[in-house]
């Protein structure tokens, strides 16, 4: 049930996604475009509470709620990015904003991006780490050795990206001769998902 759930839960991430995107730059219904984003959360919610209740019924600790908790904590850490991610090229395509910029390829502006995209794995990794020490505290004196190898499963993710965004800070990539490298910034026009979810609205679209 856990993994049904899990799988319905990324399923419908992208399907609000796509709407979200599709009504702010077709429709120029802002507004409910927000409402939609809004409702990302929710399912991350329901997971949780299904993953509680499943315990709660006397299920066995095992993979499939440990993997819950790994989704959860995937969402916290990069369900903001990705969304950051897609709003740029929606925004592009559907409203003519100018394409984004693709992150650097090259020396120090390469390590920082990967550094930042490495926090964003730590943060991952410990809401999931919280998660699984709850429930193993739930679970009280029963086995909960899955869960605690889905404790060190998400630690060595966590290490082994540092280490490897580490690379980047002590042998960085050096730039071809005359190559001039764009700003990773994300485009400003139009903004981006606005309000609660990425920053805020711009003076134009609060007039839609």
């Amino acid at each position: 049930m856990i993994v049904a759930l899990i799988i319905a839960c990324e399923v419908g991430f992208w399907v609000l996604l796509a709407l979200g995107l599709t009504v702010r730059y077709l429709l120029k219904w802002r507004r409910t475009s927000v409402v939609l984003l809004l409702c990302e959360p929710v399912l991350e919610l329901v997971l949780f509470v299904a993953t509680a209740i499943d315990l709660r019924n006397g299920a066995e600790p095992s993979w499939e709620h440990g993997l819950a908790a790994l989704y959860i904590g995937f969402t916290v850490g990069y369900g903001h990015y990705t969304i950051r991610w897609l709003d740029g090229h929606a925004a592009h395509r559907l409203a003519g904003a100018p394409p984004p910029p693709k992150p650097p390829r090259h020396g120090m502006a390469r390590a920082r991006h990967e550094g930042r995209l490495w926090l964003r794995t730590v943060v991952m990794v410990a809401v999931a780490c919280a998660l699984l020490q709850a429930a193993i505290w739930y679970v009280g004196d029963g086995d909960t050795s899955s869960l605690r190898s889905f404790q060190w499963t998400a630690l060595r993710v966590a290490g082994i990206h540092g280490l490897i965004a580490l690379t980047y800070a002590i042998w960085p990539k050096k730039a071809p001769a005359g190559y001039e490298e764009r700003s990773a910034l994300p485009a400003r026009d139009p903004e981006h998902v606005p309000d609660l979810l990425v920053g805020r609205t711009r003076k134009d679209e609060e007039q839609v």
